[in-house]
C-alpha cells in the first residue's frame, strides 16, 4: 500500500513571507517529506536548502522527492534544536522555516500511534531513537504527573479524573493500543459527538505527543539563538497547529521586537497568517495552521 501523501500547508504564504524569490540559503528545520522544501527550491534556481528532521522514514521520502534538485540540498538527521550547533553558512542564510505540525505521512501510519482514529501501538515518537513512548508515559508517570501533562499540554478539564482512571487501569490489563486509550477517554469525559466540538482524545493525544517528543522544551531559547545568528533582513517563519506553540512563538517574537535595548527582530505578522478558503476546501487538516514571521533587524 502506498504511503499517504502529505500536503504542505500555507505554501504560498511561506514563500511570500520568506521572500523566497530572492536566491540564497534556506533552512527547513522540520523537513518532513520535503513539501515546503521543494517549493522553496522551485522559487529560485540558484537557491540552496539545508533540511533537518528526526524522522528517518520521512527523510527517506524527502530524499526521493528532492533528488531532482541535485547538488542544491543538504540533509541532516537531527532535531531542529541542534541547528545552532551545526556547520551552517549563517551569513548566506536568507530564511528559516519551522512547521511544527504532524504530517499526513505520520498521522495516517497506524504503527506510529499518532492518531486515535487508527488502531495502533501507543508510540507517538518522531525520532525512533527516542526511548520514551506514550506507552511508557502512561504506565510509568505518577498520577500527579499524568494530570499535569493532560492539563498543561492538552488543556483537558478532566485531566485529574483521567489520570486517576489510567492508574487504575494499568494495575490490571493496562493500556496497549490507541483505540483502547480512545475508549477510556470517551468514557471518562462522557463524550457524545457534537458538531464543532473537539474530541477529548485529540487533546489527550496532543498532550502525550508533546510529552513524548519534548516539543515545547526550550522552544523560546532556540528561536532566540537562531534569530541572533541570522544576518539583517533574513527571516524566520514558524507554522503552528495548536495554541500552546503559537503562544510561545508570538510571545518570543514580541519580546525580541521590543523590550530593553535595541530590538533584535521586526514582526511581519501582526496577526498570524491562516489558510485561505480554497486551501481549507482542498486540505481540511490545514484548518488550525497559523504562520508567524519575524525579520532580523
Amino acid at each position: 500500500m502506498n504511503a499517504p501523501i502529505h500536503v504542505p500547508v500555507l505554501v504560498r504564504e511561506v514563500l511570500r513571507g520568506l521572500d523566497a524569490g530572492v536566491p540564497g540559503v534556506y533552512i527547513d528545520g522540520t523537513l518532513g517529506t520535503g513539501g515546503h522544501a521543494a517549493a522553496l527550491l522551485e522559487a529560485h534556481p540558484r537557491s540552496t536548502l539545508i533540511g533537518l528532521d528526526v524522522d528517518e522514514l520521512a527523510l527517506a521520502r524527502a530524499e526521493e522527492r528532492l533528488a531532482v534538485f541535485e547538488g542544491r540540498v543538504t540533509i541532516y538527521l537531527s532535531d531542529y534544536r541542534n541547528l545552532p550547533d551545526l556547520d551552517i553558512p549563517w551569513p548566506d542564510v536568507r530564511g528559516v522555516l519551522l512547521d511544527l505540525g504532524l504530517s499526513s505521512f505520520q498521522l495516517d501510519a497506524p504503527a506510529r500511534g499518532f492518531s486515535f482514529n487508527h488502531e495502533g501501538p501507543l508510540d507517538m515518537r518522531f525520532d525512533m531513537r527516542n526511548k520514551t513512548t506514550a506507552h511508557k508515559i502512561l504506565h510509568r508517570h505518577s498520577e500527579a504527573r499524568l494530570a499535569q501533562v493532560f492539563r498543561e499540554y492538552g488543556e483537558l478539564r478532566q485531566a485529574r479524573l483521567l489520570a486517576r482512571r489510567i492508574i487504575s487501569v494499568r494495575k490490571g490489563s493496562g493500556l496497549e493500543t490507541t483505540t483502547q486509550l480512545r475508549r477510556l477517554v470517551e468514557e471518562v469525559c462522557r463524550w457524545r459527538p457534537q458538531r464543532g466540538k473537539v474530541h477529548p482524545a485529540a487533546k489527550v493525544f496532543q498532550a502525550l505527543r508533546i510529552e513524548v517528543n519534548n516539543e515545547l522544551d526550550k522552544l523560546d531559547v532556540f528561536l532566540e539563538r537562531v534569530l541572533r545568528l541570522l544576518r539583517p533582513r533574513a527571516r524566520m517563519a514558524v507554522i503552528t497547529f495548536h495554541s500552546l506553540e503559537d503562544r510561545v512563538i508570538k510571545r518570543t517574537f514580541l519580546r525580541l521586537a521590543g523590550g530593553e535595548g535595541e530590538p533584535l527582530v521586526r514582526v511581519l505578522t501582526k496577526k498570524p497568517e491562516t489558510p485561505s478558503e480554497d486551501e481549507l476546501a482542498a486540505n481540511s487538516r490545514s484548518h488550525s495552521a497559523k504562520l508567524r514571521i519575524a525579520e532580523r533587524v
